[in-house]
């Protein structure tokens, strides 16, 4: 993936360490199965030298940020976990410069805030390169021994370290299988998988003393378990949901599908948790964190929003016979979805840039490090976190009850989505309460889920009736036929309306005694 504006390319890389041990070379990979021919492309010398904050914010996050010189990519390369237990990275280059590139320091940004990036480490090696191919001389896999000579650049002294390892990275559109033939190829050689997950990880543990004590809120503690008292648990949930909002960051940044819609998810469950907890926490501090968490939301959901409408519209269109496509429609939301789509993008990257939304990372940093919690922090998770999510299952049924006392029309357009909106916040406590009380919450959310997505396919409707009406006064005004997005309108009134009749039996199964049982209310 390129972005041709900032000069940046983005690679999916796939790949294996292992420990080339003292004076170990590279064992002889010519009888993997499925590759055809091993080829010698040389060697190279490369010279790599390392960012990070004085805290080693980047390394904590197993991210690494260099500027290399040497070899074939010569250049800025960021490397963003994906799945470190797979061994999968996503690599974004940028060409060389004196200082980091602004595109890989706003991917960082959400990790290190305002500290100033650094040189830490120096690593240069020397790398010979082979190249697994198939018989049509199509490169399978690189295969390379490096050897290696680390400099520390931060602290009081540079010390160094040296050792030698092998590389194994799949190529693209490569077949992952194939990591474990190499794999066994190399286990039968007496070669190891590598303890450590980068070389930078290695150069810091073998070149620094002790690992910089965490920063606030950063800190790894126990797991709670069944026995732990209620606090534990919420705190628990609550740094699970501030680690996902800062690692969909960089995803939003490059426009990954379904990323601004998880880093909106991670900041309503924060807000949801606050407010369904608040016996447990104080609220002195949790409200006014809570009003930035929903201005995030809704700074988020106008890029979100306009995705969902856009494919909602463009499937609607598709469904309709191409006799009643009457004018150029595809083309008139193509343009309508363009537009809206470049204005709310660059809004949202904006918002990622602001102090504002910084100062909100770190004002959620520091509540992870000094918990304000209540008295009823301390009881027993079994009997505290069923108290609360029954008091949002008891505000959800109120108002379902209330939407469903009404006519159709506007009113009860509103008090439906109300009810989703509660909805979500009664699935999102019974989800938070999964660790503690198993199988009660987690049949406790899927029965609030339900009754969500039926409230929510309803305010989609709804929100589609508007874009449509939108359209159909654009198309009159152009001269164009508004047949269409008014056929869409009306097949859009029938849907609400058949989600309206959904609700009472979706409710009714939601709200059956046992699921009150269940948690003891």
């Amino acid at each position: 993936m390129a972005d041709t504006k900032h000069g940046t390319a983005t690679h999916r890389e796939i790949e294996r360490k292992y420990d080339a041990g003292a004076g170990g070379g590279l064992p002889d990979l010519s009888g993997v199965a499925g590759v055809a021919d091993v080829i010698d492309k040389g060697v190279a010398d490369l010279d790599a030298v390392y960012y990070d904050t004085a805290d080693q914010r980047l390394a904590e996050a197993a991210i690494t940020l260099r500027r290399r010189t040497g070899g074939s990519d010569a250049g800025w390369h960021l490397k963003l976990p994906v799945s470190l237990a797979d061994g999968v990275r996503d690599e974004v280059h940028a060409p060389l410069s004196d200082d980091v590139p602004r595109p890989l320091a706003g991917l960082v940004r959400s990790r290190v805030r305002d500290a100033p990036l650094a040189p830490v480490v120096r690593i240069r090696s020397a790398r010979a390169v082979r190249h697994l191919v198939d018989e049509s001389g199509t490169l399978l896999a690189e295969v390379s021994l490096d050897e290696v000579r680390a400099e520390r650049l931060s602290g009081g002294d540079r010390r160094t370290t040296a050792w030698s390892e092998i590389e194994v990275e799949l190529a693209d559109e490569g077949d992952p299988r194939l990591l474990d033939r190499v794999e066994k190829k190399l286990r039968k050689a007496g070669v190891r998988r590598s303890t450590s997950g980068s070389k930078l990880a290695r150069a810091l543990a073998e070149t620094g003393d002790a690992a910089p004590a965490g920063r606030d809120g950063w800190a790894q503690p126990r797991v709670p378990s069944t026995g732990d008292p209620a606090g534990a648990h919420v705190m628990a949930y609550l740094r699970e949901q501030r680690d996902a909002l800062i690692a969909m960051d960089p995803a939003v940044r490059q426009d990954l599908p379904d990323s601004v819609h998880q880093m909106r998810v991670a900041t309503r469950r924060l807000r949801s948790a606050f407010k369904t907890y608040r016996k447990i926490l104080d609220r002195e501090t949790t409200d006014p964190l809570g009003e930035e968490l929903k201005w995030l939301a809704g700074e988020l959901g106008v890029d979100r929003d306009r995705e969902v409408l856009t494919e909602r519209l463009t499937t609607a269109l598709a469904d309709v016979p191409r006799t009643l496509r009457l004018g150029p429609v595809r083309a008139r939301l193509r343009i309508w979805s363009i537009a809206g789509r470049a204005g709310s993008r660059r809004k949202t990257v904006a918002v990622l840039d602001s102090p504002r939304y910084l100062a909100l990372l770190d004002a959620v940093d520091a509540l992870l490090a000094g918990p304000p919690l209540r008295k009823a922090a301390a009881a027993p998770a079994e009997d505290a976190l069923p108290k609360a999510m029954l008091k949002d299952f008891d505000r959800l049924a109120a108002r379902v009850h209330h939407a469903l006392a009404l006519a159709p029309g506007e009113e009860r357009d509103t008090a439906m989505h109300e009810a989703r909106k509660a909805a979500k916040r009664a699935r999102y406590a019974g989800e938070a309460a999964k660790p503690a009380l198993g199988k009660p919450a987690k049949r406790f959310a899927k029965r609030m889920k339900a009754v969500q997505k039926v409230l929510g396919e309803h305010q989609d409707s709804v929100v589609a009736r508007e874009a449509l009406r939108n359209l159909a006064i654009q198309a009159h005004a152009a001269g164009e036929s508004a047949y269409t997005w008014g056929l869409l309108y009306g097949r859009e009134e029938a849907a609400a309306a058949a989600q309206e009749r959904e609700l009472p039996e979706v409710w009714g199964r939601a709200a059956a005694p046992k699921v009150r049982a269940a948690l003891g209310g």
